[in-house]
């Protein structure tokens, strides 16, 4: 069963956050948007828009049209200095648990 173009962009989106280790609140201040409005439009109840879209490719440096095409090409189109380093996890619990600050 294939994805539907909605479906497409936000496991896009989802594999863009988890190869660059960004947060959806990171997204969502480049967009200039909320936390929450990016959590709706990744779990569904809102839709991304094609501005929206523009804006997010904008963002990871690769074309629209590569968000459009799906999480494989979009990843495969993200540049290698907006990549995280191997094995850097994101979000902040395992960089204190790392650190010790736990």
């Amino acid at each position: 069963m294939s994805m539907n173009l909605e479906e497409r962009v936000r496991s896009a989106v989802a594999a863009l956050l988890h190869a660059t280790g960004e947060s959806q609140t990171r997204l969502a201040d480049a967009l200039g948007v909320t936390q929450a409005q990016v959590s709706r439009r990744q779990s569904g109840t809102a839709a991304w828009s094609l501005s929206d879209c523009e804006a997010v490719a904008a963002h990871y440096g690769i074309d629209a049209l590569d968000l459009l095409a799906g999480p494989t090409r979009a990843a495969e189109a993200l540049p290698a200095e907006r990549r995280r380093a191997p094995g850097r996890q994101s979000g902040t619990a395992r960089t204190a648990i790392i650190n010790g600050t736990v």
